[in-house]
């Protein structure tokens, strides 16, 4: 640290990893809180309180310093400041924490210090490690370990001193389960102010968002190593940009516009650049530039926007430009200088020009173009080169598509990766997996699927548009699912699963004769014959109109032709009820008497159908008997 400003490198980029609920969007509130441009909660306004999208939040310097005084002993941070990522902290956004971790020049790994490492604490730490990302742990809510008092802004240090033996007893038992399970993964952990030698042992904070506690030692910690140790990296502020898109928006005078973190190079108005969409790369350039005014959050900056010329690694920028609503959220903009611009240009009409020629099948034009295609690559340099073919690699969606399955949209590409992710938990393939809002093709495609459970669509964060909607009132057989958090789509679309699996089978119960079992009542015979009108009691099972009866002994005798009680008349009976019972094709005191007992007649095909479903005790005892009825005569009948 030094007592001036070092503007000739950039400020480190935060990455704030963790499970869900651990804290991660209420420790940047607490510190957003601490300025004089601070603004009010963004988790409050987030869909069920979870960061669905990655979010960045500049902290100047001069904040730093103010907050971090008592701990710098009059020194000074050398960055201009901090750039916090704010990344989706539920389990199925895999794909966008890793964007984020890919990033981040160090991280806040935040964890309940009740609750110690959770799911998703570990797949930060993967991601970390992937990256080889250096982290801070922020052991967080200590304002929940009974009988811990915490004062606003006081230092961890000064906390831990003015504690109970109990409160501090629990801290310290809750503190060596995470140092154990961490150790499991590789990582030596202590606490910040017994570290001596920061390169092999990871700084655990402990602090509570809540109550403002252990935020400036944080803080302290954070851009403390971030300088001490990513000096160099911290230097990349000149040469062409790069920057990952965070968010393609509609905004009224600017037409669509996309928020981004810069974290490489200068961007300005007027520059070349190379951006993803789901067909390839494709060229535009910046007409607008915009920043965020004081600490406002990028996801809520509002009108709180400054037109700017130039903006240098790292922060968050607003640009709009022609051709916008193409790009492939969470890709990454790239700036090419004109001249690798116009011959990258010239590369990709060569290469259309060859894809067409030989379609046609004429080769000589094609060799001929690929000799041109080989002088124009001459004129470029290698790194320019690579540059252009990771931009191809982006624009490939990584969500495996079958020939059956249900239709997935997003407003992110890292959206879409996550609902895919949570589908292939559950064992559901997708058809087809696209970038923005739900269209007329996407609700033909959910229709052709043969399996009517796969008749849904999930959108995460999208709309629909009206001729999509004007289909879907016309379609009964297809559900749309929509939501702004993913656990809750999930959630609706199993409901529907099941809610649906119940009609279908029902409707497949309704096409097949059920068992059922009658008494004969004794001294209510009401008509003996044309037709026979009997009471009879449903002894198990149920009847229905139509049904044909079949005695015990194996004969026919005859076919229910009404269900009445008193002036009623009725579909069906079942188990329990008494009615009166029209039966056409029998007299009573010939084939049947008083106190028999009849079965449902089931034809074979149906038996075999219905020894595969779920059904009741009675039913099943009725249908046994059947096949050992039918059996005596017939060795195969219901298999």
């Amino acid at each position: 640290m030094t007592s001036e400003i070092n503007f000739e490198q950039r400020q480190p980029i935060v990455a704030v990893l963790g499970h869900v609920d651990h804290g991660k969007t209420s420790i940047l509130d607490h510190i957003r809180s601490l300025g004089v441009d601070s603004q009010s909660s963004v988790m409050a306004r987030e869909a069920g309180g979870i960061t669905q999208h990655i979010g960045a939040t500049e902290i100047p310097s001069e904040l730093l310093n103010d907050v971090c005084g008592d701990l710098l002993g009059g020194k000074k941070f050398n960055s201009p400041g901090l750039l916090f990522i704010d990344t989706p902290g539920h389990h199925s956004f895999t794909a966008l924490r890793s964007r984020g971790g890919a990033l981040a020049d160090i991280a806040i790994l935040v964890i309940d210090v009740l609750e110690g490492c959770q799911p998703q604490t570990l797949e930060s730490i993967r991601i970390l490690k992937q990256q080889k990302t250096p982290f801070v742990l922020a052991l967080n809510k200590i304002d929940r370990i009974h009988g811990w008092e915490c004062k606003f802004n006081r230092s961890t240090a000064n906390s831990m001193k003015n504690q109970s033996k109990e409160s501090l007893a629990l801290f310290e038992q809750k503190f060596w389960e995470l140092v154990g399970k961490l150790s499991e993964h590789g990582f030596n952990v202590d606490l910040y102010s017994k570290i001596s030698d920061f390169t092999d042992t990871i700084a655990a904070v402990p602090c509570s968002a809540k109550e403002g506690e252990g935020i400036q030692d944080l803080l302290a910690i954070t851009v403390g190593l971030a300088e001490r140790f990513l000096g160099d990296r911290l230097k990349d502020v000149h040469g062409e940009a790069e920057g990952t898109i965070l968010e393609l928006k509609d905004e009224q005078g600017l037409g669509k516009t996309l928020d981004l973190i810069l974290y490489k190079g200068t961007l300005s108005k007027g520059d070349e650049i190379l951006l993803v969409s789901q067909e390839g790369p494709f060229w535009s350039h910046i007409k607008g530039m915009f920043s965020p005014r004081g600490m406002s959050e990028m996801r809520d900056a509002g009108d709180r926007w400054d037109n700017v010329e130039t903006a240098r690694a790292a922060g968050g920028i607003k640009i709009n430009g022609p051709n916008f609503d193409k790009v492939l959220v969470g890709t990454t903009l790239r700036v090419f200088s004109k001249d690798d611009a116009a011959i990258l240009q010239k590369v990709q009409k060569l290469t259309t020009d060859i894809a067409r020629a030989n379609a046609d099948g004429k080769m000589e034009r094609v060799s001929d173009m690929k000799h041109q295609r080989t002088i124009v690559l001459e004129e470029i340099t290698s790194e320019a080169f690579e540059r252009f073919k990771s931009a191809k690699m982006e624009s490939k969606i990584s969500v495996q598509l079958e020939e059956e399955g249900v239709v997935i949209k997003s407003d992110t590409l890292g959206g879409l990766e996550a609902l895919a992710f949570e589908l292939d938990k559950i064992n559901v393939p997708i058809r087809s997996a696209t970038i923005g809002e739900v269209k007329k093709k996407d609700i033909r495609a959910a229709e052709i699927s043969a399996n009517p459970l796969h008749c849904a669509i999930l959108s995460f964060n999208t709309s629909i548009s009206k001729e999509a909607a004007d289909a879907l009132d016309k379609s009964k057989n297809i559900k749309l699912i929509e939501g702004q958090v993913i656990y809750h789509i999930l959630e609706k679309f199993e409901e529907w699963m099941e809610i649906r699996q119940r009609e279908l089978a029902e409707s497949k119960r309704e096409d097949l004769v059920h068992p059922g079992k009658i008494k004969l009542l004794k001294d209510h015979i009401f008509r003996r014959n044309n037709p026979a009108v009997v009471g009879i009691r449903v002894l198990g099972g149920r009847i229905k109109v139509g049904q044909k009866l079949l005695k015990l002994d194996g004969k026919k005798v005859g076919q229910i032709r009404s269900i009445r009680i008193g002036d009623d008349s009725m579909k069906e009976a079942e188990n329990g009820q008494e009615v009166a019972l029209a039966i056409k094709g029998v007299t009573i005191g010939r084939q049947v008497d008083e106190e028999d007992i009849l079965l449902v007649d089931i034809p074979s095909s149906h038996a075999s159908k219905l020894q595969q479903m779920d059904l009741s005790a009675s039913e099943n005892q009725i249908l046994q008997e059947l096949i050992e009825i039918h059996r005596i005569s017939d060795h195969f009948w219901g298999r």
